[in-house]
């Protein structure tokens, strides 16, 4: 067998070690002569066979040297080249096309010419039509369109609303088609958020929004029209949120209403899922809002802003009409046709049904009006509210120094909503009353409907398990379980109670400059921290007939205005802040990472089209080559000359072994080193060793007894 000479051996070794160096000049040659020309391919001014942004005197003299050469037949006739050059003319010799493929490289119309010349590959050049390109002359204003310029854009962002900003060109085609679209996106977002139109023109400004290359190079991603937008409180160009995504209105108002505002989705839901989906789901303090739609279109952003903005009060679902449900649909809601909105409150209440299509300030008016319930929940953030707080007042004003609160008190059930239902109808019977008639008066129900007209009689219903606390204060008796906290048993007995609220001035005077006189100490009780008006609370124990409620809540408000009852404070639970439904808005996560990755492939592409990676893969190539060639020379160079060097012919097996058992018996001398070391003072004291003085001095002690 041949031996293998240190030549032959070493070249693996040295490929391997420049790895890295090849890899790297591999990849730059690659890039320098496949990639890089795809990006750039041959300007309209090669065509023509001037210089990079000539002026279109030059373009013109150009043009009439080659279509001399055409008319006298020296010059190639190729309707492929005809194609080309006829294009490259009409672009570069208007002003509007020309500065928008100089300064951003937008061509829009480039796919005429591959399609001109499929269409006359072998025909004459002589049968196209001229001009290959058509004009355009977009002017938004004309429209009613608001535009944006360098000069009054920091003026205008002023207020803290959220902007939607179109970029165009006066003379693209793009951007003068989709004025239908910008149009509906304007009107749809009319009270939401600011939008205004920037030309290409306006170079200095554009350059600051628009993106860029890592060259630096202004460009549009998506052509035009190009679409972004400033957040709420957002006034740079740091923080803007640029559209990606199909150019159209309903794919634009999602995007904003999504993205930009963070707005939650009003979902459709059928008559089959109405109920499962939509009803059951609301909690028990918020209105039920239907939208019927006839178009099924998407949730505008004017409506997905009022689902946010009365998100603590209704919640808002969408309904297709369909004509096979007409019927359906007028038993269950009295709905005739879409448009339609319909309005649901408390358990067994009628819902109020508004027929048509208004405007935005007509839909708002109609959530303003029914955001509370019939009988609306007490609640911490509701009580100062309806006037069912002894910190607060009532609703009738701050001078009135007596005012009641009839509260529904129980656990969700059946029973409660029963009772929720009942209560609604008391209320409304007390509002219905009419006491200007001498002859129709009832003594029994005069003094509860006059005390709530004058809304110093409120009504609410309380959750007894979720406030168990302030429910326990209120009821106290044998069976409070049956009515508040946890469910033991299958039990649930709502109660009505009355509580009647007094401030006595003087008292409060007194109290108050007895504190501000008198500070608290750590022996105060805690007995003086209470409430600033006395409560009595009462509850009803007889039937739930409406008559009956109504003549003891009479009877309870008579005697709280007539007699002398005792001022007794006391300090109030608070209200436990119950969770509210949670929101679910804005993007949702899996969409975030797909724009993520998005994002960082086109970041990618971005690098790929810039002519500095080539020089710079190869100058890393050669920077990784001198590094290996230096630390390979120095390591040769700094290695000790070794006496045993095997003989060229001494096979490479016999060598390792040899440095192998070499290096165990180095290994072996050190460990017998350490074991002979001797021990020092340091060490501990060995088993056999004898204290020499103090056996000395017990010696001389002996020697003197």
């Amino acid at each position: 067998m041949a031996k293998e000479t240190p030549a032959s051996s070493s070249m693996p070794s040295g490929l391997k070690a420049y790895t890295v160096p090849i890899f790297l000049f591999v990849l730059a040659m690659f890039f320098q002569l496949f990639l890089l020309p795809r990006s750039f391919p041959p300007s309209h001014y090669d065509v023509l066979g001037v210089k990079m942004y000539s002026s279109v005197d030059d373009v013109k003299d150009a043009y009439q040297t080659v279509a001399s050469k055409w008319d006298s037949g020296s010059g190639v006739s190729l309707p492929a080249d005809f194609v080309k050059i006829q294009y490259a003319y009409e672009l570069l010799t208007n002003l509007v096309w020309k500065r928008d493929y100089d300064l951003y490289a937008i061509d829009e119309s480039v796919h005429i010419i591959e399609e001109l010349e499929k269409q006359y590959a072998v025909e004459d050049f002589a049968k196209i039509k001229l001009p290959l390109l058509e004009v355009v002359s977009y002017e938004p204003e004309r429209e009613g369109f608001m535009s944006i310029t360098s000069q009054d854009f920091a003026s205008k962002f002023q207020d803290s609303k959220p902007w939607l900003i179109q970029v165009y060109s006066s003379g693209s085609n793009s951007s003068a088609q989709f004025a239908t679209a910008w149009r509906r996106i304007v009107a749809l977002l009319d009270g939401v958020a600011n939008h205004a139109m920037l030309e290409l023109g306006d170079v200095q400004l554009v350059t600051y929004l628009a993106e860029k290359k890592p060259t630096g190079q202004v460009f549009f991603r998506k052509g035009l029209p190009s679409i972004f937008s400033f957040p709420p409180n957002c006034k740079t160009a740091d923080c803007l949120i640029r559209f990606e995504g199909e150019l159209s209105a309903d794919a634009i108002t999602d995007w904003f209403a999504t993205t930009v505002l963070g707005l939650p989705r009003v979902f459709y839901h059928t008559k089959e899922t109405l109920v499962s989906k939509f009803l059951s789901k609301v909690p028990p303090n918020k209105v039920k809002v239907i939208l019927f739609s006839q178009t099924g279109e998407r949730a505008t952003p004017i409506v997905r802003q009022a689902a946010k903005d009365y998100w603590n009060f209704a919640s808002l679902s969408h309904v297709l009409w369909r004509e096979e449900d007409a019927s359906f649909w007028w038993n269950a809601l009295e709905v005739e046709s879409a448009p339609a909105i319909v309005i649901m409150k408390d358990p067994g209440s009628k819902p109020v049904v508004y027929h048509g299509s208004g405007n935005r300030t007509w839909f708002l008016d109609i959530l303003e009006q029914n955001k509370q319930l019939l009988l609306p929940q007490l609640r911490s953030t509701t009580s100062m509210e309806l006037g069912c707080d002894a910190r607060g007042y009532s609703r009738a004003g701050y001078d009135k120094v007596t005012w009641y609160c009839a509260i529904l008190v129980g656990r969700q059930s059946v029973e409660l909503n029963k009772m929720r239902e009942t209560m609604c109808r008391v209320q409304d019977a007390l509002s219905k009353y009419d006491d200007s008639d001498d002859a129709s008066k009832d003594p029994s129900i005069t003094p509860a409907a006059s005390a709530h007209k004058s809304k110093r009689l409120s009504f609410a219903w309380l959750d007894g398990e979720a406030q168990n606390k302030y429910c326990f204060f209120y009821v106290q008796s044998e069976t409070s379980y049956d009515t508040c906290g946890t469910r033991r048993a299958p039990i649930d007995v709502p109660r009505i109670l009355i509580v009647r609220y007094h401030r006595n001035a003087t008292e409060t005077a007194n109290a108050e400059q007895k504190s501000s006189k008198w500070p608290k100490t750590v022996w105060q009780s805690e007995a003086d921290d209470v409430d600033p008006a006395a409560q009595l609370v009462v509850s009803y124990d007889g039937t739930a007939e409406i008559p009956q409620i109504i003549k003891w809540l009479s009877k309870m408000v008579d005697d709280g205005d007539n007699r002398n009852l005792p001022f007794y404070r006391a300090k109030t639970p608070e209200l436990v802040p119950e969770s509210a439904e949670p929101m679910r808005s804005g993007v949702p996560k899996t969409v975030k990472a797909t724009q993520k990755l998005l994002s960082l492939w086109n970041r990618i592409k971005d690098y790929l089209a810039d002519p500095r990676m080539g020089p710079t893969l190869l100058l890393g190539a050669l920077l990784s080559a001198g590094n290996v060639w230096w630390m390979r020379s120095r390591s040769s160079t700094q290695q000790p000359a070794q006496t045993n060097q095997p003989s060229p012919n001494q096979p490479a097996d016999n060598v390792e072994e040899k440095k192998k058992k070499e290096r165990k018996r180095e290994q072996r001398r050190r460990n017998a080193k350490e074991e002979e070391v001797p021990a020092s003072i340091t060490d501990n004291e060995p088993k056999d060793a004898v204290q020499i003085l103090s056996s000395v001095r017990s010696m001389k002690g002996f020697q003197r007894l």
